[in-house]
């Protein structure tokens, strides 16, 4: 099995979606179909169970995961190691991300990498299923996202940024008669929410009750960013964000409205306490240094 296929067959695994592992491999959908099929040909069975709405791995592809996924590990870190010395570098910082403003942080980038020149920075945007994985299981060394964090084996670092909320609905949507809304608003209509989320990391973001006491439908599962757009655009749901998604996201079928009863969102690094290095404290160190972007 090729070394780009079992990337392949991992991101698929993550994502069990062929369209966002082809987008985030920068391949077509057809090659990582292609990639999937050759690798059960090779093995004589299933790895994935697919049909038109779903992709979910087999019991066999389970147990391909668990004991690829320490393999390819090594095996990349070892080649990033060579090319890194190739390049007089030393180690790389992975930062997954969850905020889209990745240019208005630019600042925190380069800051770092002029301090550190022996040191690569790599950055990525950070999947919604169970978002704490990528952290214990390795994949990457920083993740950004909202607070609070309260999770036992993570360190929460300096605060990065606070930002307003939005609420984006359809641009047909009755709501858009409004020039901004509130959070009881948002409980008369579904909220789109992720799989495998700690319960009160996904409240901070979106409130399981309004201020009034009434439950917010938290039931449209999305997947990632595009899949929360095409159901708002349907007006299957709306959807809470920070205001910089409606500055980096401005859609002709989507409308962002001002929620004038919520407090800003906080977002900040978090890594795994046992996993912290000296490029993560050197990190930390630049935003302390630099304090979070103005509000």
């Amino acid at each position: 099995m090729e070394l780009r296929d079992i990337e392949i067959f991992l991101t698929l695994a993550e994502e069990l979606h062929f369209g966002r592992t082809a987008e985030r491999l920068h391949v077509s959908v057809a090659r990582v179909s292609q990639a999937i099929k050759k690798q059960e040909r090779a093995i004589g069975a299933e790895l994935f169970a697919r049909n038109s709405r779903s992709v979910r791995l087999t019991a066999l592809g389970e147990q391909l995961r668990d004991d690829l996924r320490q393999v390819y590990q090594g095996l990349t870190q070892t080649l990033d190691r060579a090319r890194l010395a190739a390049r007089g570098k030393t180690g790389t910082l992975r930062v997954s991300l969850f905020p889209a403003n990745v240019q208005e942080l630019r600042r925190y980038w380069e800051t770092f990498r002029a301090r550190h020149p022996q040191w690569e920075l790599r950055l990525r945007r950070s999947a919604y299923r169970d978002p704490f994985a990528q952290l214990r299981d390795g994949e990457t060394d920083i993740l950004v996202t909202w607070l609070p964090v309260e999770e036992p084996d993570l360190t929460v670092g300096p605060l990065l940024f606070a930002e307003p909320r939005v609420l984006a609905v359809a641009g047909d949507h009755v709501l858009t008669r409004r020039s901004s809304v509130s959070l009881e608003a948002v409980g008369d209509f579904r909220h789109v929410a992720a799989e495998s989320v700690p319960g009160y990391w996904l409240d901070h973001y979106v409130p399981e009750i309004t201020p009034g006491g009434r439950a917010i439908d938290r039931t449209a599962i999305v997947d990632g960013i595009e899949d929360t757009f095409m159901a708002t655009a349907m007006g299957e749901a709306v959807a809470l964000f920070p205001a910089h998604v409606s500055r980096y996201y401005p859609r002709p079928d989507i409308t962002y409205l001002p929620v004038k009863d919520m407090d800003a969102l906080p977002y900040g690094p978090v890594w795994r306490s046992d996993a912290e290095n000296d490029m993560i404290r050197a990190f930390a160190r630049v935003v302390r240094d630099l304090g979070p972007l103005p509000g």
